[in-house]
């Protein structure tokens, strides 16, 4: 049991990392807020599959081989960066109810495997990763979530009246660094999901679209965390090197394609482009 406050609220909250449990097993708010937000990302495609020319029971195999192969990646990408503490006793990279998942992790691995399955299922790749990144970010601003009940992903010291204060912390007033991202991405997903035809003028620039939207984000936030990931020893940090290149790559293409409409053909009140439809 956590007691969090807040700089300007004087109250203290209480936080239990435990939902319930069952049988002597906990079921912790981590893994239910997780569950919550991958639940409403996939029924968010479901329903919505039509408006990106995806067939929504193909796009379930892939959503649902997205799942392992992203809870995988999560693994995989925390592990290889973190691997002296498992060098010991291998046997301890299976427990992922210990915890130790990245985000970046799953979202790769859940790109991989959704995209094996597309290409099985022959359907258009951009498109797909269009109605894909939407889920992300339904599953990431309810995700962090449970980052606050664990009262992990938090930042430096700060003096600002959101900064939070618990046991993890030390006593001190912290950036809840997952706050901002959770926030960052609940309204990045509503911008492009009402502003969606004004955005998109090929398929495939949702995706990129997100990766400029998220890439800047997390670029800062990760320099406030204090439990970043380091490339192999370095001074630094993965994340913040991976989101600063895609958020320069991720609007490098967006010109890019944008300035190649003489290939552009006409798809309703948009282009949409030939090479990467």
């Amino acid at each position: 049991m956590y007691h969090v406050s807040f700089n300007g609220w004087d109250a203290n909250l209480p936080v239990n990392p435990v939902a319930f449990s069952l049988g002597g097993f906990e079921v912790r708010w981590y893994g239910v807020v997780i569950c919550l937000g991958l639940l409403l990302a996939v029924l968010y495609a479901w329903f919505n599959s039509k408006k990106y020319d995806v067939d929504n029971n193909k796009l379930i195999d892939c959503a649902l081989v997205g799942i392992v192969s992203g809870i995988i990646g999560a693994r995989l990408y925390y592990v290889v960066f973190n691997f002296s503490l498992y060098a010991d006793n291998p046997i301890e990279i299976l427990y992922i109810n210990e915890g130790g998942l990245a985000i970046y992790g799953g979202i790769i691995g859940g790109l991989l495997g959704g995209i094996a399955i597309a290409k099985l299922h022959k359907m258009n790749i951009p498109a797909l990763l269009d109605i894909a990144v939407m889920g992300f970010l339904i599953g990431q601003a309810l995700g962090r979530w449970g980052n606050f009940f664990n009262q992990e992903a938090f930042g430096s010291p700060t003096n600002l009246p959101w900064g939070m204060i618990s046991e993890n912390t030390n006593g001190i007033a912290v950036h809840p660094c997952f706050l901002y991202e959770s926030l960052w991405c609940a309204l990045g997903f509503v911008l492009f999901h009402f502003l969606r035809k004004k955005l998109q003028y090929y398929r495939g620039e949702v995706f990129l679209w997100y990766l400029v939207w998220y890439g800047f984000e997390r670029t800062f936030v990760e320099g406030l965390r204090t439990d970043s990931l380091y490339l192999f020893g370095s001074g630094i940090r993965v994340s913040q090197l991976l989101s600063a290149l895609l958020a320069v790559v991720g609007a490098a293409l967006i010109v890019y394609f944008r300035k190649r409409k003489d290939e552009f053909y006409e798809v309703g009140n948009h282009p949409v482009s030939t090479l990467i439809s």
